[in-house]
């Protein structure tokens, strides 16, 4: 038995997803990273073990509702965990915050401003004092009654709700009406009130044409369906809506993204023309601190607000102190940039976990482990040894931090080191290593020993000739501005700079009308899906000739089942317990909902009878089980299996399995998973690739694989433009733009532009010193 102050944290018999029974102990009170090619079990080991045992054993010390849950959750796959402290997962989530999330919700910065303008505020005279809920657009008390402190106002035109005033009602004039039952309903509805449903839309009285669009009145009628011959139709009491109330009413209540997305299609977005786009009441924008109202003080970067934070009264001093401390750890990280008002959705899954990050350095919690997830994701070189600083300060408070990590720095930054591997998916889930860092250099199986001492440039590569340039600007956006930029055809760019320097917002800049481009692919870390019915094989269209084949089998054909029975989408195969999610969601009061695997078919997905069709003595849910590697073994005398396989085997996914849920891939993973979409649709003419950060989430191993698959696409004669923290990559390219000096009103310059050869000796450029030692 081990004592209670056990120094370790002790793991046996790990075997969650590809882990083959892993034993591993890793000691407490340091910093440990888990590193490994991606797909090897390193998360596996981190999050789907470590982690989840600790969330298990807190659900396991509440409520028997809670235990109860417990059971349908289930606990993850380990013979047994000692030594484990209470836990805390920082994980890049997946899942998008809303639009009222900003950078000061997230940090709970936005509680101590609004604290410090209740309290310390200069009041106009007269005025009573506020409480600091009413500094808050997400509240009754302090959203603007005109836009409900959303600062936007949604409205519509003409314009954008008939596109071709040529065509009639009939016709579909009206693009943003829907189509279907619901579109005929509407347009039966106006030729019963005597519309002409049959002129152009455009030789309609300008008054009819006003009131079809923008009315809010919902007149009832009786309407008269043209009768089919096959069926008789009955007359029926039917509502006019005008389009604009259909589409206001589809984007403020719809569930579906779908429908949401083609609603925002016909609307426009204004400033609220009562609070100018601040979201808040006028008593509250009244109220000032050193001059300025709280929205002003919300805009600017972090940087600049801590700078005016200074207390005249004793209250004011000690919440101004407060303040200022909380913010520091957040510009520590690299995003000083940041402005409290920032919309959540706009930043990346990097910036998100750092943020995250920040707020636990104030939290003074001890005692427990932290589980970080590719914390360095997003980070220029520069920002990472702020990161390091960081991470050691947690340690430093008496905790212990576990962190999964590829960046070379970070791990030769660790304290212990636990490789896993070898390879991936079914050639990983070992433990190679576990101990110092410097130890590793003698583990001959491991891939990150080959890149983590090996520190010898590659070779020299020869810097491609431009075919001609895409100029793009001057922009202003942002923080650009009036910034002009070049970018060579037929070869391969690297935009580089520190966060927030304006990389993205640079490549935005590039769309397919521009001269010279003939086709445009941005290839975003965005989800591939939202839900689990969405995965691997659904997405490349691998799917499709998954069913045919089974279709085509003899049994299937005795049975009478088509390509639709082996469809978990639809009603026939599938399992109808869980609509063949092979999951049901598990409300948790207390906590967010999680998925159990369905508790009729196991998380197979479908009913019993479709599973007795086999192709090749395999059901279609173990086909879908299978991993790519396996499945090309499977499918090689497939043709139109191999082309979609071959791709991804390509883009270093071999270790996916086929159907694997979307929910359960990382950024970096859907990104290739769409790339490979990309390159199985063979070349049409010259195409413009545009990659943001493609090497996150990537082990040098896999950065190498998917390095040759874009010189590939640049051999061929396209154009590859990146958005990279990575200098290994950036070494690699023909051209490099750096954007800087800093972040935010600090950055938005070009600060140099040429082959890397030449902006590694770029004076004032924060890359040219990291990009200079990674130079052959």
């Amino acid at each position: 038995m081990h004592s209670p102050h056990d120094p370790y944290v002790r793991v046996r018999g790990a075997r969650e997803h590809n882990l083959k029974g892993v034993d591993v102990d890793v000691p407490r009170d340091v910093l440990a990273v888990f590193t490994g090619v991606s797909g090897s079990g390193k998360s596996s080991l981190a999050f789907g073990t470590v982690y989840a045992e600790a969330q298990r054993r807190y659900f396991e010390s509440v409520a028997p509702y809670a235990r109860r849950l417990i059971h349908q959750v289930g606990a993850p796959k380990v013979g047994e965990i000692t030594g484990l402290p209470p836990a805390v997962s920082l994980q890049q989530r997946r899942s998008t915050p809303t639009s009222r999330s900003s950078v000061g919700t997230v940090t709970n910065l936005s509680n101590s401003l609004r604290m410090l303008f209740s309290r310390a505020g200069e009041y106009p005279p007269g005025a009573a004092r506020l409480d600091s809920d009413a500094f808050s657009p997400n509240t009754a008390a302090g959203a603007c009654p005109e836009c409900h402190g959303l600062g936007q106002v949604h409205g519509t035109t003409e314009e954008l709700l008939v596109p071709d005033p040529s065509l009639s009602i009939r016709e579909g004039a009206v693009a943003a009406w829907p189509g279907a039952w619901q579109g005929k309903n509407l347009r039966d509805i106006l030729d019963a009130l005597g519309h002409d449903v049959d002129r152009p839309w455009r030789e309609l009285p300008a008054a009819d044409r006003e009131w079809i669009l923008f009315t809010d009145e919902q007149p009832v009628v009786t309407v008269h369906p043209v009768r089919d011959a096959e069926r008789i139709q009955r007359p029926y009491q039917g509502t006019y809506t005008s389009a604009r109330r259909y589409v206001l009413k589809t984007f403020s209540d719809t569930k579906s993204p779908t429908l949401r997305a083609k609603a925002e299609r016909f609307l426009t977005s204004t400033p609220c023309r009562v609070c100018g786009g601040s979201r808040l009441r006028p008593e509250a924008l009244a109220v000032t601190f050193g001059g300025r109202n709280i929205a002003e003080l919300a805009a600017l970067p972090l940087t600049d607000l801590a700078a005016l934070l200074d207390g005249r009264t004793e209250t004011a001093r000690v919440l101004t102190a407060d303040l200022k401390a909380r913010i520091g750890p957040v510009v520590e990280l690299g995003l000083g940039y940041l402005s409290l008002d920032r919309a959540a959705p706009t930043l990346s899954a990097g910036e998100l976990q750092r943020l995250r990050l920040a707020t636990q350095l104030r939290s003074g919690l001890f005692g427990v482990v932290y589980v970080l997830d590719e914390p360095s994701a997003g980070l220029h070189p520069a920002d990472t040894e702020a990161l390091l600083t960081v991470l050691d300060r947690l340690k430093a408070a008496g905790n212990s931090v576990f962190v999964v990590e590829h960046h070379l720095e970070v791990v030769r930054g660790a304290d212990w080191l636990v490789d896993v591997g070898p390879g991936a998916g079914e050639h990983g889930g070992r433990v190679l290593y576990s101990g110092p860092v410097a130890e590793l250099a003698s583990v001959e199986e491991s891939a990150t020993a080959r890149y983590l001492f090996d520190e010898a440039p590659g070779p020299a590569r020869e810097v491609r000739e431009p075919r001609g340039w895409l100029e793009v600007g001057p922009v202003t956006r942002h923080n650009l501005r009036a910034v002009t930029a070049g970018f060579p055809l037929g070869a391969f760019t690297a935009v580089t700079g520190v966060s927030g320097s304006g990389k993205s917002t640079l490549i935005g800049e590039l769309t397919g009308d521009l001269p010279g481009v003939g086709r445009l692919v941005r290839v975003d870390q965005k989800p591939i899906g939202r839900t689990p019915r969405s995965n691997l094989a659904t997405y490349t269209g691998l799917f499709d000739v998954v069913r045919k084949v089974f279709a085509a089998t003899g049994a299937a054909r005795e049975r009478g089942y088509g390509v639709g029975r082996f469809s978990f989408n639809v009603a026939g195969g599938r399992c109808e317990t869980c609509q063949g999610e092979g999951f049901v969601s598990v409300e948790l009061l207390f906590l967010p909902s999680t998925y159990a695997p369905c508790p009729d078919c196991g998380g197979a997905r479908y009913n019993p009878g479709t599973l007795q069709v086999a192709y090749q003595g395999r059901n279609i849910a173990e086909v879908l089980g299978l991993t790519v590697e396996e499945a090309a073994g499977f499918f090689a005398d497939t043709p139109a299996a191999m082309r979609s396989l071959g791709t991804l085997l390509d883009v270093g996914l071999g270790y996916l399995r086929l159907g694997q849920p979307a929910t359960e891939l990382s950024g970096g993973e859907a990104q290739r998973i769409k790339l490979a979409g990309e390159l199985q649709r063979g070349r049409r003419g010259h195409t413009l690739y545009l990659l943001d950060e493609p090497t996150t989430g990537l082990h040098p191993a896999d950065v190498e694989v998917l390095m040759d698959r874009l010189h590939g696409l640049v051999d061929a004669g396209h154009t590859v433009v990146v958005v990279e923290h990575d200098m290994t990559v950036v070494a690699e390219a023909d051209w490099v733009i750096d954007l800087g000096p800093g972040g935010g009103d600090r950055g938005g310059r070009v600060v140099a532009a040429g082959p890397p050869r030449r902006v590694a000796r770029a004076e004032g450029s924060a890359t040219a010193p990291y990009l200079a030692r990674v130079m052959p």
